[in-house]
């Protein structure tokens, strides 16, 4: 592992606090491109820690309905992944310590090119990627072009990961890991606090990372429960829930900051 780069800073100030970590997804260029970059300032005035920016795709095969229809509003306003480089870009002029993920699908770092992209994604003060359809055997490349740029590289586990399979991906696997609550996609289900507890302790014998859980979390209730075995909670849907149900951008901002400081407080409790 190289330096720490502002994930690492990130969770190992919590840690050294006692706290857990928010993780607040947003999709770039829902609600606008030029509302992206005010928006992700609103959720770290409001509590987030780590921000993942949603890579808008034509096929986000993982997401739930909420998430797929933020997806295409975002494609729809000309949203790309050059363009989300940029929006991060623009977020660092005023944001030097926010750690900032791009969550998308392999198909569009492909086409721009593996090294190319670990290198605009570094340029542009991005700290890791999430690539949701990117197995393990095949993220090696990948892979090592992020490390060599100081960049982690962020993987899921779920409910049904063999252990096999969790041994592979915790060894490649930096910054932190992404657990899955739920089996399904995005904004599904209801949560087994029980089974999220084994699990997250099971991993636990694999990797000294932090483990964030996401899928299911409503609420700073559901985020204080997941996050009681695991280091931090992922929220997603309900943010861009709040989004794409806002009249106009100044109510998005207001939505999205209500909910993360809920969150925010439930969590520090």
């Amino acid at each position: 592992m190289t330096d720490q780069n502002r994930i690492d800073r990130r969770f190992a100030k919590l840690r050294g606090e006692g706290r857990k970590a928010l993780v607040t997804y947003i999709v770039a260029g829902d609600g606008g491109l030029q509302n992206t970059v005010p928006l992700m300032h609103k959720l770290v005035a409001s509590g987030a820690d780590v921000i993942e920016l949603g890579v808008p795709f034509s096929d986000p095969m993982a997401e739930g309905p909420v998430i797929q229809r933020g997806h295409e509003r975002a494609l729809a306003g000309g949203a790309s992944l050059r363009k989300c480089l940029a929006l991060v870009d623009e977020f660092r002029q005023n944001d030097k310590d926010t750690p900032v993920i791009l969550m998308g699908y392999a198909n569009p770092i492909q086409r721009m090119g593996e090294q190319v992209f670990a290198e605009a994604a570094a340029e542009a003060g991005v700290d890791g990627a999430l690539t949701v359809d990117l197995p393990a055997e095949e993220a090696g490349a990948l892979n090592s072009f992020m490390a060599e740029r100081n960049l982690r590289n962020i993987f899921l586990l779920t409910p049904t990961t063999t252990e096999e399979r969790i041994g592979e991906i915790t060894t490649l696997a930096s910054g932190f890991v992404y657990y899955v609550s739920l089996k399904g996609v995005t904004g599904a289900g209801h949560l087994d606090l029980e089974s999220v507890r084994d699990n997250l302790e099971h991993i636990r014998q694999f990797t000294d990372l932090p483990l964030c859980v996401g899928f299911g979390i409503k609420d700073g209730s559901s985020a204080r429960s997941v996050s009681a075995n695991g280091d931090g909670a992922v929220v997603g849907s309900v943010l861009v829930s709040a989004v794409g149900d806002a009249v106009d951008a100044s109510a998005a901002e207001e939505r999205v900051g209500e909910i993360v400081s809920e969150m925010r407080q439930a969590l520090d409790q």
